[in-house]
């Protein structure tokens, strides 16, 4: 049975937390050798800053140049680099809120078609929270960040504690940001 990405009806806001960046900053890369985010040659590059919403939940906005190494079908965007990038975008904002955590489910709307040498600029919010699970979604437009609608996420994440990643990750990745083997042992025993 799949995991519903319908928000409750107790779920909570989710308000950012007291460290995270202000509204405006950029938030910064999470790891030098992440697919969404790092500058790395076949990644997605995504910029993404932390935006404002009315209601009070944690918003972030992303630019991504689409480029000719991510075409799909002829001149066309990869539809699943959008999935990646709503991933990437999703769990961006969900930091805002608490970390670490992982995405359970996500789930993109493809509407229109995404033109290679333009813009695709995305926006994720935290719609509420509920324990560990936190609802998100996305919408992706071209160009600007009012232009037309090319896609649509919601997901799922949840929350997790930090054993899930050294447990999980390669050793060699973890003791390239400063984890010891010794924490790495420890963590598998």
């Amino acid at each position: 049975m799949a995991v519903s990405l319908d928000l409750p009806a107790d779920a909570a806001l989710a308000e950012r937390h007291e460290k995270a960046p202000a509204v405006g900053e950029r938030l910064p890369v999470h790891s030098a050798v992440c697919f969404g985010c790092a500058d790395i040659p076949h990644g997605l590059r995504l910029a993404s800053w932390v935006a404002d919403d009315e209601a009070g939940a944690a918003v972030v906005t992303s630019r991504m140049e689409l480029r000719p190494d991510q075409q799909g079908a002829p001149g066309l965007l990869h539809g699943g680099l959008l999935t990646s990038a709503f991933d990437e975008v999703l769990g961006s904002v969900v930091a805002l809120v608490t970390r670490p955590c992982v995405t359970a489910r996500l789930e993109t709307d493809f509407r229109r078609p995404m033109p290679i040498g333009r813009t695709l600029w995305l926006r994720g919010r935290v719609d509420g929270r509920r324990g560990r699970k936190l609802y998100v979604s996305g919408t992706a437009h071209l160009d600007d960040e009012h232009g037309p609608v090319v896609g649509t996420a919601k997901a799922l994440f949840l929350k997790v504690e930090m054993e899930h990643f050294l447990k999980n990750s390669r050793p060699e990745d973890l003791e390239a940001l400063g984890v010891s083997p010794e924490q790495i042992r420890a963590a598998r025993s």
